[in-house]
């Protein structure tokens, strides 16, 4: 007679992660086939190999590695899983390219909540579902309590570029114009809120989002007219804006008053002494586009629900010293830097 041997049922929802859930055997399996290809199943995921194989179409290939760490976990308008997915989209989407496929990497902190581990997973695979895009391939690995901050997120994306289009900063031009796809802040301040415990009389929200459909909008309409596109993350358009015009030796002259920025978010970045043009974004792009295609990609952007708001927020010039300069309201001109992670702030 034959003796099954006794696995015990996944707990979702009391459950914590053990470092049994790391080590390899059953109890990794387990987690993998009852967690996390509940939330991300597919045909690639259902063969359980090591690896994953897909059939491409005629083009160039685009590859991006981003590591997730966040405080807190979850935020308004998402949590570190919807961030993972739509931060590597985006960044394969600002070369131009259609993303295809994800891999994620969990290293899980022991003693974390199965819940809490679903509902980011099911977040995952929500966005990619929203986005046409499919996690293939995967690795989960399990730390000791105090060795990480409850989880974080590797994901490789890779993506299809059409021949042809080739997006560089170093093809920035004097005259070419700065295109903002919306409001400025809205993700960074999200965070800080609930980091910080500040209430507001109206929530801030996170704009993390995948800006593929937006940029493939974009190309469209603008074709060659668009140098480069890049999405604001960490640094805000400030450290955007500076890493183009050191690729490109060439400056920004920006117009203050036509950078949208929500009141709610204002207001809270001068009680943090903050500036909006530094503040993180997971949700936006700016783009430095040809004088004479900026009309037709700017119609475009707004023209779709993740540009409604996009503008028109200043130029490239002629710079040795490559500055990205800001005339503020009051009529002034600042130049802001930010280089090796530093601000430095400078009016004139």
């Amino acid at each position: 007679m034959s003796v099954k041997a006794y696995q015990r049922k996944l707990d979702v929802e009391n459950g914590r992660v053990e470092l049994s859930h790391g080590a390899g055997g059953r109890a990794m399996a387990q987690l993998i086939s009852g967690l996390f290809h509940q939330a991300f199943g597919n045909e690639w995921l259902a063969g359980s190999n090591d690896q994953s194989a897909f059939d491409v179409t005629a083009g160039r290939m685009v590859m991006k590695t981003d590591g997730y760490v966040i405080s807190p976990l979850f935020f308004p308008g998402g949590n570190i899983g919807s961030l993972a997915v739509h931060g590597t989209i985006n960044d394969i989407a600002m070369s131009g390219a259609r993303p295809l496929y994800l891999s994620a990497s969990f290293i899980i902190e022991e003693g974390f909540r199965f819940s809490d581990l679903k509902t980011i997973a099911e977040s995952m695979g929500a966005a990619a579902c929203a986005a046409g895009v499919y996690i293939i391939a995967g690795d989960t690995k399990v730390v000791e309590r105090g060795k990480a901050d409850g989880l974080f997120i590797s994901m490789t994306g890779i993506g299809l570029v059409a021949d042809g289009l080739d997006l560089s900063a170093d093809k920035a031009k004097v005259g070419d114009r700065v295109l903002l796809s919306g409001s400025l802040g809205d993700h960074g301040v999200a965070i800080m809120s609930k980091r910080q415990n500040v209430a507001f009389q109206t929530e801030i929200v996170s704009d993390s989002a995948a800006l593929h459909s937006l940029a493939a909008a974009m190309v469209a309409a603008g074709g060659g007219g668009i140098r480069v596109m890049r999405d604001p993350t960490r640094g805000g358009l400030a450290a955007a804006l500076n890493e183009i015009a050191l690729q490109s030796e060439l400056g920004f002259h920006l117009q203050e008053s036509m950078i949208p920025v929500k009141p709610a978010v204002a207001a809270t970045c001068e009680l943090l002494g903050l500036e909006p043009i530094h503040v993180a974004n997971e949700g936006k792009l700016v783009a430095i586009v040809a004088p004479d295609s900026a009309d037709a990609v700017l119609a475009a952007m707004k023209a779709h629900p993740l540009g409604s708001n996009a503008a028109d927020i200043g130029e490239a010039v002629a710079d040795d010293h490559k500055f990205v300069q800001m005339t503020t309201d009051f009529g002034g001109r600042r130049i802001v830097d930010w280089l090796w992670g530093e601000q430095l702030p400078r009016i004139c």
